[in-house]
């Protein structure tokens, strides 16, 4: 059998085609008008036809940051139309002047209230309006009524009247009214424009499936139904090959293009619910990752009080950074290493895309990748030490086109134990998705009632067959928020662990949920034989063996990433052919 896991981002998508006994590589530059052109190119020059295909795709979250999602009306309970724009009535950022509150996705006009209400018991107290219901003309419609996660009945029943509805009770059948609406409105959003590019996919390729946010493999009917699941995705794939190296205790650093993602690995990665875009609650299961708008084309710039900034403005693909010589005329983060003599010009991409030389000034250039690694330092923290972790327990998994040339300098800082450097570190994201299993994710609130387990596990296992997980999010009572652990896990001890602290109080499960797996094949990699060489200088990563030293200062160059060894650390090379680098 085989398998391509396709990552599409802002600068390039990446490909692996396993084939059962090796793996293939190959990179193009995206096409952001439509990246679909990039994948089913890079597909045909892969020689992929009639492989299985995982494609963690992008589209539901430039649809959605680009304000290019569907045109909108909200169906609610009567009363309850400005929930959407009350909110919490928090501050996104609480000392910030200058914040604003983000735009509802669906203005006021477009708002409907209809007679109807349900208790937090699930009795019905109003019936529904079925003629308002109606009198409702609109192509693209929301509906979030009060308390449907206790009985969706009027909900079901709307969604028979109105077409191309999104209901609450399907995407996410829990409590919040807030959450829950936000999350609803978010999927109705951003379906159509999933629906249309892997409806458009799926012509070209028979067998896909796309990566959901929290790892799992869906189908490309799920991911049209549940577009919201995608919406964190990005950064999944990398998290899954992470967890895959054996290091039990890594970070992953994946920086690309445009951004970088970090996730802590504690032999797993957490799956959380708990998350925003863009200032928005959405409530999906997804890895705790922090995104900071720093990459290789993150654009370098000095703001009106004279201050260097880097990022979030990338230059992409097209231009580029300068050295590209696509017609980039702004410095970037590339530009900065390749003045500064981290990467080899002439090996960029393997040497089928040589760089151009750049003027740009020591000390601008230092001051450049100084900007940048303070920038990806405080995302490494917030993800360790911020949550109770101690980076010099863990390893720095170095990953995507630009990780390995930043990655010694932040271990160092946060004194970990070292850099991890892994086989095609810039398509380590595209390798996740090869390894990524097949999943479905059942939840319900069941605060106050009986779990009812077998109604979640046939709801599953309709949709796919495979191993069954009991998971409960659960919290002492009195609590605002809720931890997921598996059904029958210590609460107390899960509470310490994060918190530093356990209470005497009394526990509730808020919501049940039930995850259901079908594993796939993995690849079996075999490395080449042993070496014992010592490098320095500039190395080509394709004449590395097992044993093999490359001391610092030393670039070391392959066709998808470039890494450089600071001066003062040491790199070997594992029996995986990982690269290790420590002080």
């Amino acid at each position: 059998m085989r398998v391509v896991g396709v990552d599409t981002g802002g600068t390039f998508t990446d490909f692996i085609l396993f084939d059962g006994r090796r793996i293939r590589t190959h990179k193009v530059l995206s096409t952001p008008d439509d990246p679909s052109r990039a994948v089913l190119q890079g597909l045909r020059e892969l020689g992929a036809a009639g492989a299985d295909v995982v494609h963690g795709s992008t589209v539901a979250t430039n649809a959605f940051l680009e304000r290019k999602g569907a045109r909108l009306t909200l169906v609610t309970t009567k009363g309850f139309e400005d929930l959407l724009e009350i909110g919490r009535q928090d501050r996104g950022s609480l000392y910030d002047l200058s914040w604003e509150r983000p735009e509802p996705l669906i203005p006021r006009s477009r708002r409907i209230g209809v007679r109807e209400r349900v208790d937090a018991r699930g009795r019905i107290l109003v019936p529904l309006d079925r003629a308002a219901l109606r009198r409702i003309r609109a192509e693209h419609v929301a509906v979030c009524f009060l308390h449907s996660y206790a009985n969706p009945a009027h909900e079901r029943e709307a969604g028979k009247l109105l077409r191309s509805a999104t209901l609450s009770s399907d995407v996410l059948p829990e409590y919040r009214e807030y959450e829950r609406l936000s999350t609803t409105v978010l999927n109705a959003y951003v379906a159509p424009a999933v629906g249309r590019y892997v409806g458009r996919l799926k012509q070209a390729i028979p067998s896909l499936r796309i990566l959901a946010s929290d790892g799992g493999a869906i189908t490309p009917e799920s991911a049209s139904r549940r577009a919201a699941q995608t919406l964190l995705s990005g950064p999944a794939g990398g998290v899954i090959a992470a967890q895959s190296l054996g290091f039990g205790k890594v970070i992953a650093f994946d920086m690309g293009g445009t951004s970088t993602d970090v996730c802590l690995v504690d032999g797993t990665a957490k799956v959380t619910k708990e998350g925003s875009i863009g200032g928005l609650p959405l409530r999906v299961p997804h890895f705790e990752i922090h995104t900071v708008g720093a990459g290789g084309g993150s654009i370098a710039r000095f703001d009106d009080g004279g201050a260097l900034r880097v990022g979030p403005e990338s230059a992409g693909a097209t231009p580029g950074p300068m050295c590209y010589g696509r017609g980039g005329t702004v410095p970037t983060v590339t530009d900065a290493n390749l003045a500064l003599g981290r990467i080899d010009p002439a090996r960029f991409l393997g040497g089928r895309m040589p760089l151009r030389p750049v003027s740009l000034s020591r000390s601008f250039a230092e001051g450049v990748i100084e900007v940048a690694n303070a920038n990806m330092e405080r995302a490494l923290r917030r993800v360790s030490i911020e949550r109770g972790h101690d980076p010099a327990e863990f390893w720095l998994a170095a990953f995507g086109g630009a990780g390995p040339l930043h990655a010694c300098e932040l271990a160092g800082r946060l004194g970990m134990r070292g850099v991890v450097v892994p086989r095609w570190p810039g398509l380590f994201s595209a390798l996740g998705m090869v390894l990524a299993d097949m999943a479905v994710e059942k939840s319900r609130t069941v605060l106050g009632r009986e779990i009812p387990w077998a109604d979640l596990e046939r709801g599953a296992l309709r949709e796919l067959r495979g191993r069954v997980e009991r998971f409960v999010e659960a919290r002492y009572r009195g609590q605002s928020h809720e931890i997921r652990m598996p059904l029958g896990a210590d609460f107390n001890e899960e509470h310490r662990r994060l918190y530093g602290f356990s209470r005497r109080d009394p526990i509730e499960i808020v919501n049940a949920v039930v995850r259901v797996t079908a594993h796939r094949p993995k690849p079996r990699l075999e490395s080449a034989g042993r070496g014992g060489r010592s490098w320095t200088g500039s190395v080509d990563r394709s004449r590395l063996k097992p044993g093999d030293r490359v001391r610092g200062p030393s670039v070391i160059s392959e066709d998808n990433a470039t890494c450089w060894v600071e001066r003062g650390w040491t790199a070997r090379v594992d029996s995986n052919e990982n690269i290790i680098i420590c002080q």
